[in-house]
Protein backbone atom coordinates (compact mmCIF):
# COMPACT_ATOMS: atom_id res chain seq x y z
CA UNK A 1 0.00 0.00 0.00
CA UNK A 2 1.30 3.67 -1.28
CA UNK A 3 2.06 5.89 1.41
CA UNK A 4 -0.85 8.64 -0.01
CA UNK A 5 -3.39 5.70 0.89
CA UNK A 6 -2.02 4.87 4.11
CA UNK A 7 -2.28 8.57 4.99
CA UNK A 8 -5.72 9.14 3.54
CA UNK A 9 -7.61 6.05 3.99
CA UNK A 10 -6.77 3.62 0.98
CA UNK A 11 -8.89 5.37 -1.75
CA UNK A 12 -12.71 5.19 -2.29
CA UNK A 13 -14.73 4.88 1.11
CA UNK A 14 -17.03 2.27 1.19
CA UNK A 15 -20.52 2.67 1.79
CA UNK A 16 -22.57 0.98 4.17
CA UNK A 17 -26.40 0.84 3.43
CA UNK A 18 -28.58 1.60 6.13
CA UNK A 19 -31.73 -0.55 6.05
CA UNK A 20 -35.35 1.81 5.65
CA UNK A 21 -37.82 1.17 8.08
CA UNK A 22 -41.30 2.30 6.78
CA UNK A 23 -43.61 2.75 9.74
CA UNK A 24 -46.42 0.09 9.47
CA UNK A 25 -49.91 2.66 8.68
CA UNK A 26 -51.99 2.92 11.84
CA UNK A 27 -54.34 0.31 12.80
CA UNK A 28 -58.38 0.86 12.59
CA UNK A 29 -57.62 0.86 16.45
CA UNK A 30 -55.23 3.15 17.00
CA UNK A 31 -57.01 6.05 14.05
CA UNK A 32 -60.25 5.25 16.52
CA UNK A 33 -58.35 6.23 19.78
CA UNK A 34 -56.70 9.31 18.31
CA UNK A 35 -60.26 11.17 17.92
CA UNK A 36 -61.65 9.88 20.95
CA UNK A 37 -58.47 11.35 22.87
CA UNK A 38 -59.42 14.94 21.01
CA UNK A 39 -63.26 14.60 21.78
CA UNK A 40 -61.82 14.06 25.42
CA UNK A 41 -59.47 16.90 25.56
CA UNK A 42 -62.21 19.02 24.33
CA UNK A 43 -65.00 18.31 26.68
CA UNK A 44 -65.63 20.80 29.30
CA UNK A 45 -62.36 22.86 27.58
CA UNK A 46 -63.76 24.01 24.83
CA UNK A 47 -66.79 26.04 24.16
CA UNK A 48 -69.81 23.69 22.81
CA UNK A 49 -69.49 24.72 19.10
CA UNK A 50 -66.12 23.27 19.12
CA UNK A 51 -67.17 20.13 20.76
CA UNK A 52 -70.11 19.29 18.37
CA UNK A 53 -67.75 19.86 15.54
CA UNK A 54 -65.36 17.32 16.79
CA UNK A 55 -67.69 15.10 17.77
CA UNK A 56 -68.85 14.77 14.00
CA UNK A 57 -65.55 14.54 12.75
CA UNK A 58 -65.08 11.77 15.09
CA UNK A 59 -68.67 9.82 14.13
CA UNK A 60 -67.46 9.87 10.48
CA UNK A 61 -63.71 8.80 11.59
CA UNK A 62 -65.31 5.66 14.12
CA UNK A 63 -67.12 4.71 10.63
CA UNK A 64 -64.56 4.89 8.46
CA UNK A 65 -61.74 3.43 9.87
CA UNK A 66 -62.77 0.12 9.52
CA UNK A 67 -63.61 0.91 5.89
CA UNK A 68 -60.46 2.61 4.60
CA UNK A 69 -59.17 -0.69 2.98
CA UNK A 70 -61.99 -0.69 0.36
CA UNK A 71 -60.29 2.72 -0.82
CA UNK A 72 -57.12 0.88 -1.50
CA UNK A 73 -53.34 0.85 -0.44
CA UNK A 74 -51.80 4.10 -0.91
CA UNK A 75 -55.12 5.84 -1.51
CA UNK A 76 -55.02 9.58 -1.08
CA UNK A 77 -58.70 9.36 0.67
CA UNK A 78 -57.74 6.99 3.12
CA UNK A 79 -54.39 8.78 3.88
CA UNK A 80 -56.85 11.98 4.14
CA UNK A 81 -58.95 10.14 6.77
CA UNK A 82 -55.62 8.68 8.57
CA UNK A 83 -53.86 11.89 8.95
CA UNK A 84 -57.07 13.77 9.70
CA UNK A 85 -57.62 11.34 12.99
CA UNK A 86 -53.89 11.56 13.62
CA UNK A 87 -52.45 14.68 12.84
CA UNK A 88 -54.35 17.61 11.43
CA UNK A 89 -57.79 17.65 14.05
CA UNK A 90 -55.26 16.90 17.22
CA UNK A 91 -53.12 19.53 16.27
CA UNK A 92 -56.01 22.35 15.43
CA UNK A 93 -57.40 21.71 18.54
CA UNK A 94 -54.44 21.28 20.44
CA UNK A 95 -53.27 24.83 19.23
CA UNK A 96 -56.68 26.52 20.42
CA UNK A 97 -56.69 24.67 23.63
CA UNK A 98 -52.86 26.02 24.55
CA UNK A 99 -54.40 29.46 24.29
CA UNK A 100 -55.93 31.31 27.20
CA UNK A 101 -59.36 30.99 26.79
CA UNK A 102 -60.66 34.89 26.88
CA UNK A 103 -57.88 35.32 24.23
CA UNK A 104 -58.58 32.48 22.35
CA UNK A 105 -62.40 33.47 22.52
CA UNK A 106 -62.60 36.96 22.43
CA UNK A 107 -59.12 38.49 21.03
CA UNK A 108 -59.17 39.15 16.94
CA UNK A 109 -55.96 37.40 15.41
CA UNK A 110 -56.52 37.09 11.45
CA UNK A 111 -58.55 38.72 9.22
CA UNK A 112 -61.19 40.01 11.51
CA UNK A 113 -61.61 36.22 13.30
CA UNK A 114 -60.75 34.71 16.85
CA UNK A 115 -58.65 32.06 17.18
CA UNK A 116 -62.65 30.39 18.14
CA UNK A 117 -63.64 31.00 15.01
CA UNK A 118 -60.44 30.15 12.59
CA UNK A 119 -60.72 26.99 14.38
CA UNK A 120 -64.29 26.46 13.56
CA UNK A 121 -63.71 26.93 10.26
CA UNK A 122 -61.02 24.39 10.26
CA UNK A 123 -63.32 21.82 11.71
CA UNK A 124 -66.09 22.17 9.15
CA UNK A 125 -63.37 21.95 6.65
CA UNK A 126 -62.21 18.65 7.85
CA UNK A 127 -65.66 17.39 8.30
CA UNK A 128 -66.94 18.25 5.14
CA UNK A 129 -63.68 16.29 3.50
CA UNK A 130 -64.32 13.31 5.46
CA UNK A 131 -67.85 13.49 4.68
CA UNK A 132 -67.18 13.71 0.99
CA UNK A 133 -64.81 10.75 1.43
CA UNK A 134 -67.28 8.50 3.17
CA UNK A 135 -70.29 9.29 0.70
CA UNK A 136 -67.71 7.94 -2.52
CA UNK A 137 -66.92 4.90 -0.16
CA UNK A 138 -70.97 4.23 0.36
CA UNK A 139 -71.70 5.17 -3.53
CA UNK A 140 -68.94 2.76 -4.69
CA UNK A 141 -70.58 0.32 -1.95
CA UNK A 142 -74.22 0.63 -2.85
CA UNK A 143 -72.79 0.55 -7.33
CA UNK A 144 -71.44 -3.00 -6.37
CA UNK A 145 -74.58 -4.17 -5.35
CA UNK A 146 -76.70 -2.69 -7.44
CA UNK A 147 -73.62 -4.10 -9.98
CA UNK A 148 -74.09 -7.50 -8.37
CA UNK A 149 -78.19 -7.53 -8.56
CA UNK A 150 -78.01 -7.13 -12.32
CA UNK A 151 -75.69 -10.21 -12.07
CA UNK A 152 -77.87 -11.95 -10.07
CA UNK A 153 -80.73 -11.12 -12.42
CA UNK A 154 -79.27 -12.08 -15.42
CA UNK A 155 -78.09 -15.11 -14.18
CA UNK A 156 -81.49 -16.55 -12.67
CA UNK A 157 -84.22 -14.30 -14.06
CA UNK A 158 -86.20 -11.96 -11.93
CA UNK A 159 -88.21 -13.23 -8.86
CA UNK A 160 -91.45 -13.02 -10.97
CA UNK A 161 -90.02 -14.95 -14.21
CA UNK A 162 -88.97 -17.79 -11.49
CA UNK A 163 -91.53 -21.14 -11.14
CA UNK A 164 -91.59 -21.15 -7.71
CA UNK A 165 -94.29 -22.93 -5.36
CA UNK A 166 -96.27 -19.90 -3.85
CA UNK A 167 -96.33 -19.75 -0.25
CA UNK A 168 -97.37 -17.24 2.64
CA UNK A 169 -94.82 -16.86 4.89
CA UNK A 170 -95.29 -19.81 7.72
CA UNK A 171 -97.49 -21.90 5.80
CA UNK A 172 -96.89 -25.46 5.65
CA UNK A 173 -97.09 -27.63 2.39
CA UNK A 174 -100.27 -29.89 2.08
CA UNK A 175 -100.14 -33.08 3.81
CA UNK A 176 -98.31 -35.83 0.73
CA UNK A 177 -96.99 -32.60 -0.97
CA UNK A 178 -93.22 -32.52 -1.44
CA UNK A 179 -91.71 -28.82 -0.75
CA UNK A 180 -88.99 -28.18 -3.01
CA UNK A 181 -87.20 -29.47 -6.64
CA UNK A 182 -88.54 -32.53 -8.02
CA UNK A 183 -86.00 -35.50 -7.24
CA UNK A 184 -83.56 -36.16 -9.92
CA UNK A 185 -83.48 -39.54 -11.46
CA UNK A 186 -80.28 -41.43 -11.78
CA UNK A 187 -79.39 -41.72 -15.68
Amino acid sequence: MSWWRRLFGGGRAEVVEQPVTIPAPPTTEQIVTSVDAVLARTSGKAPAAVTARVQRVAETVHEMAPRLDRLGAGSQQAHTVVATATSYLPEAVDAYLRLPRDFADRRVVDRGKTSLMILCDQLDLLGATIDKISDAVSRADAVALVAHGRFLEEKFGTPSTLNLPSTTPGSLPAPGTTSGPPPLEAP
